[in-house]
């Protein structure tokens, strides 16, 4: 079964609702432009909630160093996300696993593009929308994935309850990131949708 992320948790009861659902990781956004941001105190307070067994993934955009390292030293984050023009390393400075996020566009060679981050856990497809570095809520073109990869590839960019089987299905990820797709509002989860989002997932089986 594809693995499971819900993205863009800004308060403890839904990251316990995502816990409780079946979810695999959970993602908090420090970047401050984004409706779905967090403070380090507001998600050390979400963290210190969650049952065991549940990722915590930071989600970072062009961040300065010293601000990660800061998080770092506030949050106890299992794995890192980076979703702006971040090279490799700068992604490795930090020893902690990361995913590299890319948003896809027509006419890229996928292979080559993740290629650039040898060292990354995985590769996160994104929605391109310019100026925007992800959280679009748009749905790109599945059949610009390449069939056979030597990454580990995690889908994101518009999925919802309604289209998450069919993505699965086609692409094969290793796992699936969703935010907007699963809110009452931007920064506000639905629990409802939450639970028939990874009740779809379980639908459908990768290999």
């Amino acid at each position: 079964m594809a693995r499971i992320k819900i993205c863009g948790i800004t308060r403890v009861e839904d990251a316990l609702a995502a816990a409780q659902a079946g979810a695999d990781a959970i993602g908090l956004v420090f970047y401050a432009p984004s409706p779905r941001a967090v403070a380090p105190e507001q998600a050390a307070e979400i963290v210190a909630a969650l049952p065991p067994f549940v990722t915590v993934v930071g989600l970072f955009v062009d961040a300065d160093a010293y601000y990660v390292r800061d998080v770092l030293k506030q949050v106890p984050l299992d794995l890192l996300q980076f979703h702006g023009d971040e090279d490799a390393a700068y992604c490795e400075q930090f020893n902690r696993p990361y995913l590299k996020a890319v948003r896809v566009r027509e006419g890229q060679d996928l292979a080559s593009v993740a290629a650039a981050w040898p060292d990354a856990s995985g590769i996160l497809l994104d929605s391109y929308k310019p100026g925007v570095p992800g959280g679009t809520g748009e749905v790109f073109d599945w059949a610009l994935v390449p069939n056979e990869r030597r990454w580990s590839l995690v889908l994101a960019g518009g999925l919802t309850p309604a289209n998450v089987a069919q993505a699965i299905a086609e692409v094969r990820p290793w796992a699936v990131d969703v935010s907007g797709g699963v809110e009452a509002a931007k920064g506000i989860k639905d629990v409802e949708k939450i639970n028939a989002f990874i009740q779809e997932v379980k639908r459908v089986r990768v290999l």
